[in-house]
């Protein structure tokens, strides 16, 4: 069973993203990243890249994490602490959510395969 599936699957993921994003945006480290950005499409576009990452697609269509994100490296330093501020908040989403800390520990490892590509190292 895909962690996607462990998971609860897309009403679960997309109830995550919902909660992530919430989180993300009450939190000073990192809410700034997001000034003027639609919401919503990020949501949408958030919940289809988790949905690939975590195996509930075999396809992803979406920008590479580092084309997505390398402006943000050079123009807002975006950097290491702001991405563990990033997987704090989603791990504490899942908590919150009742996820199970195997799972919880899955996600985050699956978080670490793309720091260097979004802090584009």
């Amino acid at each position: 069973m895909s962690l996607f599936e462990q998971l609860g699957g897309a009403p679960a993921v997309e109830v995550a993203v919902d909660r992530f994003y919430e989180k993300v945006l009450a939190d000073p480290r990192i809410n700034g990243f997001f000034e003027g950005v639609d919401m919503d499409r990020q949501r949408r576009h958030q919940v289809r890249f988790l949905t690939y990452a975590f195996g509930g697609s075999s396809t992803y269509n979406g920008r590479g994490m580092r084309a997505a994100h390398e402006r943000l490296v050079r123009e807002q330093q975006l950097n290491d602490g702001h991405f563990d501020a990033v997987v704090e908040s989603l791990a504490a989403t899942l908590a919150e959510l009742g996820v199970a800390e195997n799972l919880i520990a899955e996600v985050g490892t699956i978080a670490e395969t793309v720091r260097d590509d979004v802090l584009a190292r």
